[in-house]
């Protein structure tokens, strides 16, 4: 689909579904001037990123809660990181524990506190679970993470990541069904609805 700026720049849409979701479905490197160009141009905007250039330097690591659920308010989750196996597989504090010796601690400036893997919590964690899991991407695509439109990234088969900051202070991937997306995209008619879905 072909539409042209006020300014006669030529820009086209690979999908516009009948709610007004317009679908980017990117392969190749973008600069950051071409996708801001695109964001501010539609609006109301979601990319599809084709994974398969850099799917080796992205890893999906373990579940997280959702954010807005009452168990995920108290828990600070360590970075995870390749080269770090213990962060990898779910390791945090409980924010109450470090404000009962600090209390002017916040999940951004922690301290005190114990540390705790995520057996002790793991069925908790998986009854919360709507589809959000730690990453890390060696050498990033910096200028999706820069995006002010949502970006999902196109892991191949049937499955869709989107991009997102986990309870405003950790990167984090949550998972979602290709059909599930196409049904969003077609049904609602704001991107920031897409994948959203309320604590369990």
């Amino acid at each position: 689909m072909v539409h042209v700026a006020a300014d006669d720049e030529i820009h086209r849409a690979d999908i516009r579904t009948p709610t007004g979701i317009y679908v980017e479905v990117q392969h190749s490197a973008i600069t950051d001037a071409e996708r801001l160009s695109r964001e501010q141009f539609y609006g109301n905007l979601v990319w599809v990123i084709d994974a398969a250039p850099f799917r080796k330097n992205f890893d999906i690591f373990h579940v997280l809660p959702h954010p807005d659920s009452a168990l995920a308010a108290d828990l600070i989750w360590y970075k995870s990181k390749r080269e770090m196996q213990g962060a990898a597989g779910g390791i945090f504090l409980r924010l109450s524990e470090c404000q009962a010796e600090c209390p002017e601690v916040t999940k951004t400036s922690h301290r005190g506190g114990w540390v705790y893997g995520i057996d002790r919590i793991r069925e908790q964690v998986h009854d919360a679970y709507v589809g959000h899991h730690q990453y890390d991407w060696i050498r990033p695509r910096r200028t999706w993470l820069d995006a002010t439109c949502p970006v999902f990234i196109d892991f191949g088969r049937d499955m869709l990541g989107r991009l997102d900051l986990y309870d405003g202070y950790l990167p984090c991937i949550q998972l979602m069904g290709k059909r599930d997306f196409v049904q969003a995209v077609m049904t609602h008619d704001d991107v920031r609805q897409i994948g959203r879905r309320s604590a369990p």
